[in-house]
């Protein structure tokens, strides 16, 4: 029962709900090696990160100015919304760019690998309470337009950010409708 407590107790916690802005490379460390034990098949492996913290928060704040600015057509371009998405990543103790590397000998369907690479980010997240900190997954659709920013490989793509930060709250709580509602019996 334990881990159904803890799977229903997992919130998205968004950097304005964040404490502190110093997270300890271990905490970044434990919560990569809990992503790194998420199935796939073939054992692929796809899921790729890439970690920003510290001062390279602002280098990641630069990178997103520039895919925001250089993809959002000048009618469609807010201020507002570019600031806000600085403010998140300044107000943030890490952030993490998932990725995934698609099986270059094509072994497996694409969704299974976009699916495990989903399967360690819920890794992640779950273990992000048991350590204190709060964590967000945001996907903007800049994203896709940061090969270059992001350093990625041949078959590698980012599927968003995922925003960390120390957060204290006793029982951050959720709600959902009934299993019930949702389950078709044969």
């Amino acid at each position: 029962m334990r881990l159904l407590n803890i799977l229903k107790s997992r919130r998205s916690i968004f950097p304005n709900q964040f404490t502190s802005q110093n997270l300890s490379k271990d905490q970044i460390l434990q919560l990569l090696e809990a992503a790194n034990w998420a199935p796939s098949h073939r054992k692929t492996n796809p899921w790729r990160f890439k970690v920003f913290q510290g001062e390279s928060l602002t280098l990641l704040a630069d990178k997103i100015t520039a895919a925001y600015t250089r993809t959002t057509p000048e009618k469609n371009f807010s201020s507002f919304k570019l600031k806000k998405s600085v403010e998140k990543v300044m107000s943030s103790g890490a952030v993490i760019a998932i990725c995934m590397q698609r099986d270059l000998k094509d072994r497996v369907p694409e969704w299974e690998e976009i699916a495990a690479t989903a399967m360690a980010v819920q890794n992640m997240w779950l273990l992000t309470g048991e350590l204190g900190l709060g964590g967000y997954w945001s996907s903007p659709g800049y994203i896709s337009d940061m090969q270059e920013e992001l350093k990625l490989a041949e078959g590698e793509r980012c599927l968003g950010f995922f925003y960390l930060g120390e957060y204290r709250d006793e029982n951050p709580q959720g709600d959902r409708e009934p299993i019930e509602d949702k389950v078709t019996w044969f």
